[in-house]
């Protein structure tokens, strides 16, 4: 959708409803999806992180899909094979809430695309920052979040796996995306959750095309990667830096600028958790300046 088509959207569906709070503007931030689910595949008896894994076509199926909708500029009508059309994903793959299924079967959405999740193990290297920020052995999580009683502060801390349950988180951190927020150093990787919506503007922006370009450009709280609106019937509408033309990461984002409270002060098995545990009472002035070496 284009930036000016979104923007008159989201005002239409504004004026159709009464309420003055239709509208919770919250933070987009840029990571990588993860999931906190009560499936267990495992008997362990406990939540398990699990991490966004989408089923993806492989090349043959992709230049197909691709002429196909070049040349009928849509998707509708194409005919996907669910057992030949896709890379293979691993035993554990499930799909994502909300994804179309036809004969029992998940179904792709208009890029193709079956968003699903795997499950976050210990020994699976190519989700090892993802394991960084969970201890199944004493059920914990490293989140990072507002302080409750100052919401000017942000803290990391330790929650029980079992209050995240059935939420979706985002991870941030050294080794994630670029790391836009200047987490840690390749020497002393940090690495944190962060629930989605957990993270309001206090004072958004009005929904107009030159008013949000001004507010990310020139607004110390618009160093953001873009803002997602949280309306009354559950829908989502997000709007990115990079609809508006404008470049992103920024430097000195507004995240990684707040200053930041250590509050972890159960012993957990991970490097990660015992380095946070030595943390535990600190204060920073901004999140990016959390070191281990004090």
């Amino acid at each position: 959708m284009a930036p000016v088509a979104m923007l008159q959207f989201i005002k239409v569906r504004r004026s159709q409803n009464n309420t003055d709070h239709f509208l919770v503007s919250i933070y987009k931030l840029l990571l990588l999806c993860s999931f906190l689910s009560g499936i267990d595949l495992f008997s362990s008896g406990q939540p398990y992180l699990w991490a966004r894994l989408d089923r993806r076509p492989n090349k043959q199926t992709e230049k197909r899909f691709k002429k196909y909708q070049h040349s009928h500029k849509s998707c509708k009508g194409f005919t996907w094979n669910i057992e030949e059309d896709f890379k293979p994903v691993p035993e554990t793959w499930i799909p994502a809430h909300g994804v179309k299924h036809h004969s029992g079967r998940p179904v792709p959405d208009e890029h193709g695309h079956i968003p699903g999740w795997v499950p976050v193990e210990r020994d699976n290297k190519q989700y090892c920052w993802h394991s960084s920020v969970v201890d199944y052995n004493v059920g914990l999580a490293l989140v990072l979040r507002p302080r409750r009683d100052n919401e000017d502060m942000l803290e990391i801390t330790s929650v029980p796996l079992a209050e995240l349950q059935e939420q979706t988180l985002e991870l941030i951190g050294t080794n994630v995306n670029g790391n836009p927020y200047g987490l840690g150093s390749k020497k002393q990787p940090v690495h944190c959750l962060v629930t989605h919506g957990s993270v309001p503007i206090r004072n958004p922006p009005p929904v107009d095309f030159q008013q949000l370009c001004s507010w990310f450009h020139e607004n110390p709280d618009g160093r953001v990667e873009g803002i997602v609106w949280h309306c009354s019937d559950g829908t989502l509408i997000k709007v990115h830096r990079h609809h508006l033309g404008l470049k992103w990461p920024e430097a000195n984002t507004c995240l990684g600028n707040k200053p930041t409270a250590i509050r972890v002060d159960a012993y957990g098995s991970t490097e990660l958790f015992t380095s946070f545990v030595a943390l535990n009472g600190h204060c920073f002035s901004r999140l990016q300046d959390i070191h281990f070496e004090l």
